[in-house]
């Protein structure tokens, strides 16, 4: 099933699961405005053709535990095929490095990394450097106060514009 194959049934139920993450299925077709067996016939297929990649809970993570989060951005020395495929291998496996997006223009990467402590992100940033490809240059934010976070309004990015 293409994006472009989603019809507005489908977008509600994919913006009902964003906002309210794994629903039942009666409570979810009252949400979309459907009746349940088609909504789990529509919610299957959507889940089977990979739109929805899981259901996780949004935690206060500073209400139960104190730590550090940093933003770092990564220029890499050489950009070679290998070498993005092992930095982002490193990435992959790091716990610590919650977030990463490959970047075009000044820098290759952004990362955003959560540790208990300065010291533990020394770590991740001293396992970083020993790896098998050369980074030219990484800069590093302390993030201070979150000012906003979320996921994008899925209706409005896949409204039709009127004109």
């Amino acid at each position: 099933m293409k994006s472009t194959s989603l019809d507005a049934a489908d977008i509600r139920i994919l913006c009902a699961l964003q906002k309210h993450g794994q629903l039942s299925k009666t409570r979810l077709a009252e949400l979309v405005g459907l009746s349940s067996t088609p909504c789990l016939a529509r919610l299957t297929r959507l889940k089977a053709a990979g739109y929805v990649r899981g259901y996780h809970a949004d935690l206060a993570l500073n209400k139960i535990v104190e730590f550090s989060k940093i933003v770092v951005t990564v220029s890499l020395k050489s950009h070679r095929k290998a070498d993005f495929e092992r930095f982002e291998a490193f990435v992959r496996q790091r716990p610590e490095i919650i977030e990463c997006v490959a970047t075009g223009g000044g820098m290759d990467y952004v990362l955003t990394v959560v540790t208990r402590t300065l010291a533990a992100f020394q770590e991740v940033v001293d396992a970083m450097l020993s790896i098998e490809v050369e980074v030219d240059r990484y800069m590093t934010y302390i993030v201070t106060r979150e000012v906003k976070s979320g996921q994008p309004d899925l209706a409005q990015l896949t409204a039709r514009r009127r004109d």
